[in-house]
């Protein structure tokens, strides 16, 4: 049986800033309260980033906004938390990260089956004119559906 994937967040300003080069797919470890919230949709990672630390690797700035019933086992929206990865695959991005001086940049956040998994990306960062390239690429192909959905008409 296939398990059932649900979005939460999307960090679309990570497509923008960076060029993925690799995506892994990790786990979370979150308190009840906050995988209650993140059930309800209030997560952001826009402003996120990850981190190896002691061979463990967290994500920062990930926002999780207190649940509303919880009281006094809310934990810090801004927590540092970690990801839950396989060592191997943990040592393969730390030999990465240190010898092309890519980075690592979380993606997406989403349930597949009951669990919350993060996409993690290997990413490199786009220079000014990548990213007006990229906008400009963009701004064609809206402009070429247009043109062909009048031409439908």
């Amino acid at each position: 049986m296939k398990d059932s994937i649900k979005l939460i967040a999307n960090n679309k300003k990570a497509y923008h800033d960076y060029f993925i080069d690799e995506k892994f797919e990790c786990g979370i470890e979150l308190f009840g309260t906050e995988v209650k919230s993140i059930r309800m949709g209030k997560c952001s990672i826009k402003e996120a980033f990850v981190r190896i630390d002691r061979g463990e690797v967290y994500v920062y700035g990930m926002h999780v906004n207190p649940y509303e019933k919880g009281n006094i086992f809310n934990k810090d929206p801004l927590r540092p938390r970690k990801l839950l990865m396989h060592r191997a695959e943990i040592r393969k991005l730390e030999g990465k990260i240190r010898e092309k001086g890519l980075t690592l940049v979380p993606l997406q956040v989403y349930f597949k089956g009951s669990l919350v998994k993060v996409e993690v990306g290997l990413a490199r960062g786009k220079k000014l004119y990548d990213k007006r390239e990229a906008l400009a690429k963009a701004d064609m192909k809206r402009e070429v559906e247009r043109d062909y959905k009048e031409k439908l008409r």
